[in-house]
């Protein structure tokens, strides 16, 4: 790889500088916050005016350098961990900042009642670099014209070797061969407990990917008790064990094609026919365990306002979505799986109902977090599937 065209930083950066060096050859000089070091990811972006803390800590961004396009990231601060809903902390999606690194149009200024830092201090303890007065603009319109690319972010003090960079960045592990889940996914099983509720209760296995906290607040605000276990293992040994009605596949990173045990599993789920809902990588397992296909999009889906459009009633709704795959309508035929839902955009496959067992998936996040809350009715109509079809305890 050679150095094809570098873009100088003309701003003065105080402490820390940055570059930011794309696999194209491209170098963008900047100014560098949070924690200094070297990072490499794919680099992507996001398109969400708000809602930093839940992106920077979505699992499924494991793997990855996120530009947010719009500026001002960092105007509101960044909220304590303490503050907890059901057991688990509500302003966030993991417990740790998930991205390799972030580009922003940065704001150190915060003012909000829930801050109690500053973004550049959260990333520092961290230990994630981050990018600022760079044109993200223009990054991002060099994404979608090219599509995603492998990418090296570095913040440094005095002088740095850009050729080594290079060499660094050239010999780097790729995205789509990374087994992302592995750093995302729970190591043992977790059980969760829905709060102060009195209806009856039933047990849901979901099979973690690395599921975003938001998809469990609203599994536990439904009043299910949660079993979160490893994505390798058999949901259908612990939905015996403990005598679960359902089953949830949760979103998460990387490669969709790598997770071949996950899906041979996936197999024995969908021939047993127990109540399941999968969830954007979640949905992509199932659609391959059906015998469906996916192919990886030029450029994703992320951002809080992509229309979708539910094929059985006619309506459009605003979803929040993070996916850089998804499955081939064309593969289907056969599958036991309908188009259900599909992008207003580019038409691609946004969710699949099972023709005859009760199982629905959908490629975006019904949860938002952070996003709308137009389709929090999945879990409603998920939860119905399970109260019919799943055997509570």
């Amino acid at each position: 790889m050679k150095v094809s065209k570098i873009v100088k930083n003309k701003r003065n950066c105080g402490r820390y500088k940055s570059v930011l060096i794309l696999e194209d050859g491209t170098v963008v000089e900047g100014c560098g916050f949070g924690h200094p070091g070297i990072s490499y990811g794919e680099l992507v972006f996001t398109t969400g005016m708000v809602g930093y803390p839940e992106a920077l800590t979505d699992p499924s961004f494991k793997g990855q350098i996120l530009i947010f396009s719009h500026p001002m990231m960092g105007n509101y601060g960044v909220p304590s961990k303490e503050v907890l809903e059901f057991g688990i902390p509500k302003y966030f999606e993991s417990e740790r900042v998930q991205v390799e690194a972030a580009v922003v149009a940065y704001n150190n200024s915060p003012s909000h009642w829930t801050s109690i830092l500053s973004l550049d201090e959260w990333l520092f303890s961290e230990g994630i670099p981050a990018v600022s007065c760079v044109d993200t603009r223009a990054l991002i319109k060099k994404i979608r014209e090219k599509g995603v690319m492998q990418a090296l972010v570095a913040v440094y003090e005095g002088d740095i070797d850009i050729n080594e960079l290079v060499s660094r960045l050239e010999s780097s592990t790729k995205y789509d061969q990374r087994p992302l889940v592995d750093e995302v996914m729970p190591k043992s099983i977790i059980f969760h407990e829905p709060s102060d509720y009195k209806d009856r209760i039933n047990t849901l296995i979901v099979v973690d990917c690395g599921i975003k906290y938001g998809i469990l607040r609203e599994l536990l605000r439904s009043g299910f008790r949660v079993i979160r276990i490893p994505c390798y293992e058999d949901p259908l040994k612990y939905l015996e064990a403990y005598g679960a009605s359902g089953i949830v596949y949760s979103n998460g990173p990387g490669n969709p094609k790598l997770l071949t045990t996950v899906v041979e599993k996936a197999k024995g789920v969908l021939e047993y026919g127990v109540p399941t809902l999968g969830i954007c990588l979640g949905h992509q397992i199932l659609a391959m365990a059906a015998g469906a296909d996916v192919y990886k999009l030029k450029y994703g889906h992320r951002g809080h306002n992509k229309p979708c459009i539910d094929l059985e009633k006619g309506k459009c709704f605003v979803t929040s979505q993070n996916h850089g795959y998804a499955v081939a309508e064309s593969s289907l035929i056969d599958t036991g799986f309908k188009l259900w839902m599909i992008n207003a955009d580019d038409k691609s496959v946004e969710g699949l109902k099972h023709v005859n067992k009760p199982v629905i998936t959908v490629q975006y996040h019904p949860e938002g977090s952070p996003g709308p809350l137009d389709s929090l009715w999945v879990f409603n109509l998920f939860k119905r599937l399970v109260e019919r079809y799943g055997t509570p305890i």
